[in-house]
This record gives structure tokens, sequence and C-alpha cells, in this order.
């Protein structure tokens, strides 16, 4: 325990809030669904809130598609100035001359890092293709300031009035399975890119992703689902995959029909088919299957067309999309040898870029049952560079033909060994949590994300849940986030009932009691016996926590005249902690209180000619948002304390 504070608990108590809806003081909500491979956003008027307004097709998209989203890569110059973003980077990287590539920072599924890196900070780095390191806040204020104007101007032009910023609430997905370091870093990268002022934190809401995709599949009508459970065909497939048919084609097709009068797609209000088959009680999964993470949340409908309540906290890993790209790369290394693509990888960055972009577009068209192989072009710079390199042909395994265009040919198989273990991971993932006492009883799943476009997925989650319930994918699955994080936009409130994550608490001081605390914790301070490191726990992992509902505490200053309060906040996976020494239990993260000046309103004076009056800090901490929030008042002045949460600076 830090010696500079005292954490004598003076009182303790919840208390539910549950807040009304707020009166709107935005005139538009702009979100941006920033994903590992694909980033997009949408905006709406809250005077005419049922239209949700898209972006119709990307400068540099691909020809002939609805490019309603734009590749998640960035582009630096050599001198670490902002180039490109999206399809534009992709393409002007791959027209740079070899040599000069190499000086060029290109990133792509850099999202991933934030996730997969257990000390995040400020300081934490991100490798570009061509192994140079930027601070990987920097590469995401430059995605986001990006998106900042992109909207902006769309925005501008959709409007008829002159907009103030103040007048946009800002929307940022992300997974629910991040920690709290990895929210807060996205809020601190949107305030440095200007999406919002610090000084108005409420402007931005952080949105989590399955959620946002539940927001908006209980609005869904049946003419806009693919339903698993009643249909044979998997995304334009019969089951043993005679009849292929590219589904994106026929999405894009169909987005472009509607799209053709508007730029806005339009969220139908009202009640559907598949809304009426949902009742109060009801509960559903939503597998959020995107391109680094897969995210599950169970929600329960707390009455028609109301709040929805979190019944089991999130759950999912890093099983995205992104991990069939990798076990394509570990066969390239078991094909043409570690060093070499290491060796290429460095030394033609374009070309290899060139290689990832020719699998992404195969991978898509995979689908089970298919009998020809998968051709994906290599570079002609590949080919010469292996012969360089090697100096002989190449060796190719069973699974995996040459042919003499220069392509690699995948046969099912192959295929199939790219995909399973992603696919395994993720069937298991929804198998354990349907398995819970708490998730029992669900009749629907909804696959959302990217991923779930792919036949081999939905043939692998149709063989393992068509029986127990319905598997519902929504037609423009990619998009279902991001239309979903709109609404949310609009109005916060939809989720009332969230699940904890984890347990958190602080260190405190008891007083010490023989037989029952360990010698090795004993403090004598003043003459008094003190046990410290006593684990003060604030919720417990997997606790119903209500919108609104608050934890408050009591701090006093051990001195007179100090001007901060550090408080150090502890975490564990489990419930069962007792000291902030015990295993799994770590240190995530700190509270400051700044106090103000004592004087006579302060309540710190003497009285009388006495001794100083005892300070009393109320904090009080908010756990049912999408981010935890602390709010701290001086009680004998009735004074607002400045109060902040830090998780990044560990």
């Amino acid at each position: 325990i830090n010696n500079s504070f005292n954490l004598d608990i003076l009182s303790f108590y919840q208390r539910v809030e549950i807040r009304p809806k707020a009166a709107c003081l935005f005139s538009v909500v702009v979100a941006i669904d920033f994903g590992t491979t694909s980033s997009g956003y949408a905006f709406s008027f809250t005077q005419d809130s049922e239209a949700i307004h898209m972006m119709k097709r990307w400068e540099g998209g691909d020809p002939g598609v609805a490019n309603q989203k734009s590749p998640t890569c960035l582009l630096l110059t050599p001198h670490l100035r902002f180039h490109s973003f999206g399809f534009a980077a992709r393409d002007f990287y791959h027209d740079l001359d070899p040599e000069e590539a190499r000086h060029w920072l290109y990133f792509d599924k850099f999202k991933m890092k934030i996730h997969s890196t257990s000390d995040l900070t400020m300081e934490t780095e991100l490798e570009a293709v061509n192994g140079r390191r930027v601070r990987a806040i920097e590469v995401f204020v430059h995605a986001l300031r990006f998106f900042r104007e992109h909207a902006l101007k769309e925005v501008k032009d959709q409007s008829s009035s002159v907009l103030e910023g103040e007048e946009i609430r800002w929307v940022i997905t992300v997974p629910a399975v991040w920690r709290q370091p990895a929210k807060q870093f996205m809020r601190e990268a949107a305030y440095l890119a200007g999406l919002v002022s610090p000084d108005c934190p409420e402007h931005l809401l952080i949105a989590l992703e399955p959620e946002a995709a539940s927001i908006y599949c209980r609005k869904l009508r049946l003419h806009q689902v693919i339903d698993l459970s009643v249909q044979p065909i998997t995304n334009g497939l019969d089951l043993d995959g005679s009849r292929p048919f590219d589904s994106s084609f026929r999405q894009a097709r169909e987005q472009l029909r509607r799209s053709r009068h508007s730029r806005t797609f339009l969220v139908e209000s009202g009640t559907g088919e598949l809304w009426s088959e949902l009742q109060t009680g009801d509960r559903y999964v939503v597998a959020d299957c995107g391109g680094g993470t897969v995210d599950l949340t169970v929600h329960q409908i707390e009455q028609p067309q109301g709040t929805l309540k979190e019944l089991y906290k999130a759950s999912g890993g890093p099983y995205g999309a992104v991990g069939v790209d990798l076990a394509f790369e570990a066969m390239l290394c078991q094909i043409f040898g570690e060093d070499f693509i290491q060796s290429f990888k460095a030394k033609r960055p374009a070309a290899w870029v060139d290689l990832t972009i020719a699998f992404e577009a195969r991978k898509r068209t995979a689908s089970p049952g298919r009998t020809n192989a998968l051709n994906i072009s290599l570079p002609f710079s590949f080919i010469d560079f292996y012969k360089r390199h090697r100096g002989a042909s190449v060796m190719i395994m069973n699974i995996v033909k040459w042919s003499s265009q220069g392509m690699l040919r995948l046969t099912q198989e192959a295929m199939n060994e790219l995909f399973q273990p992603t696919i395994i991971n993720i069937v298991q993932h929804i198998e354990e949590l349907m398995s819970k006492p708490e998730v029992r009883g669900v009749r629907f799943v909804f696959l959302v994300g990217g991923f779930a476009e792919s036949p081999m997925l939905q043939k692998a989650v149709q063989k393992s849940l068509g029986r127990t319930c319905r598997i519902i994918i929504p037609h423009d699955v990619g998009l279902t986030i991001l239309k979903g994080a709109v609404l949310f936009g609009l109005d916060p409130t939809v989720v009332r009932v969230r699940r904890c994550p984890v347990t958190y608490g602080v260190g405190v001081l008891n007083r010490f009691v023989n037989g029952r605390h360990p010698r090795d914790k004993l403090l004598i301070k003043e003459g008094r016996e003190w046990c410290t490191d006593i684990f003060d726990r604030f919720v417990s992992v997997d606790q119903s926590v209500a919108l609104g509902e608050v934890v408050k505490r009591s701090y006093t200053p051990a001195r007179t005249g100090q001007r901060k309060i550090i408080i150090n906040i502890y975490c564990s996976t489990t419930d069962d902690v007792v000291y902030i020494s015990d295993p799994g239990v770590r240190k995530c993260g700190t509270i400051t209180l700044d106090l103000p000046e004592a004087g006579a309103e302060g309540g710190t004076g003497a009285a009388g000619g006495g001794s100083p009056e005892r300070r009393e800090i109320r904090a009080t901490m908010q756990f049912g948002d999408t981010e935890i929030k602390v709010t701290a008042v001086d009680v004998t002045s009735s004074r607002s304390v400045r109060a902040s949460i830090d998780f990044l600076s560990n």
C-alpha cells in the first residue's frame, strides 16, 4: 500500500440509479467501425434517426462491388507523414518501385496488437511491413483523423445547417473482450485525432462490437436474414457444395440496386416477422466473427422493443479470419522455407502485400465440398526472387500443386487445413458458452462480422448448433456492427444490464486480527496493529451491473495539506481474492483524486484553533457502462474533486 495516503474506508454502499433517457443534445451521431481487416463509418441525424447514411463506395475500391468498408491499412511516407488509408494506401503501395517501397511504412491488421499486448501503454510500438517501428498511438491517430475528416465532409454535404463540433456524438467500436487499457487507448487516440476534446468525454462513446450487432439484430425482419436452420443453402451453396454462387457479388448487386436512388440505407422501423418471434424474456447469442477476434455476447430482451440485459460476461478470443492468413503464411514457410519468406517480406514488402491480397480474394470463395482447386497468383517478383535466393525450382507438397502459369493450386484438403484450426476454436467457444447454466434456453444465434460470410464457418456452426437453436445471418453481415453502433449512439441506454468481465478492487488496511490474518501482513502504525494488502472488492467477475449503478468509497488523506490521493486498482479473473498479493491478482490501473486547496470552504481549517478536521473524499465509480468512470466529491464542502482513472500507465 502506498504510505502517502490512508485508505480508511469510511462508508460503502451500492445504489442503483437507472438513468432516464437523456434529452438529446446532439444533432448527428457518427459511428466508426474500426476493424482488424476492414473499417467503415456511418451516421444518422437525430431528427431523422430511422435513416442511417452509409458510404456507398470508397475511392480506389474494387470495381463492380459496393465497397462500403475500406481495408484497414495505413501508409506513411519515409518521413513518417500520413499519406493514405484504405484502398488508396493499398493501391499506392502496390504501385511503388520495389526499392522505393522498402522505405515507406505500410501497416495492416494492426488492431490485433492492441488486443495481444498485455502491458499496453502510450509507448507501445507497431512494426510496419518493412520492419520499421512507430508508436502505436500515432498509427491509430492517423487512421482516426482520416475517418474524422472523411465523415465530417459527408455529414456537411448531407446537412442543411452548419454543424458545430459539439453537435456531433462520435462512436468507436471495439471488441467486447478488450480489456480496459485497450478501450482507454482508443479514447486517447480519438482525443489526439481531434474527434472530441478531453474536456468533453461524453461526446465520445466506446461501443462493444457484439453489443452493437445485437442492438441492430433485434430490429431485423425475416427478409433481411438467412436462416441456416431452415435453409439447406449456406451463403449460396448447397451443403455438398454442388451449386456455387458468389454471395458477395449478389449482396453487392443488391446494395447497388438500392443505393442508386440514395446514399442512405434505411433501417426499417416497426415490428418485423423475426421480431414478433423474439418475445420478452427470450435469450439469444451474438457471435461476432471478425478479422482479428471472435466476440460472443448473450442478451435477453426485457420488454417488447425494449432494453437488453447481458446474461453472461463477454467471451471470445483471437480466433478471427486472420488465423487463416497466418496458417497460409505458415504453409508458405513450409513450402519455400521460413528464411526465404522472411527475406522476401523484408526486401519485397509491396510484393508480399500483393500476395496476401491475392490470398484474401481466394479465401472468400472457399467452401465445403468444393471439388476444384483454388488458384493463387504468385507475384512474378516472388518466383524470380526464389530462383535467385534458392537457385532451384519450387518443391511442392502433395496437397499444394504448382502450375506453369506461376500459380499455387490449393486442393480442398489444403484449404481445410488452413481453415480448420480457426473454425474449431470458434465452434468450441460457442459450444462452451451455450453449455453455461446462464445461457441455457437460447433460441437464436446471430452470426455477424466479416468472417461470418465464409461458407466454411457457416457449415461448421450449422453442423454443431443447427439442431438446438436457429442460426441467423443478417444479409449485410459485414455492416451489422456499424449500423448497430449508430443506433447505440442514438440511445446508449438500450443495454440496461451488463456483466463485469473481471473482479475489481483496491488494497486497504484493516485492523489486524490474531489467528485470522497472517503475521507477514502485520503493520504497526502509531501504536495500532493493521493488516496490509487486504483486497476491498468493488465488483465481482460476472456480476450483473445495471446502467447507472455505482460503487461508493470514502477516503481520507494521510496528511493535512496533501494535494493528491492515488489509489491502485487491482483485478482478478476469479472472485476468491482475499489479499492483493494473492496469485492471479494484478495491478491494472490507478484512481487519482486531486484535492482542492485547503481553506475555509475546503473544510480542513482548524475549528476553534484546534487540530484540523479529518477530510473525507467520496469517490463514486460506475461499472455498468462500456467504460469504467469515476467522480469524486469533497464531503465537507460538497465541491467536486477532479477524479481520473488510468489503465495505461502501468
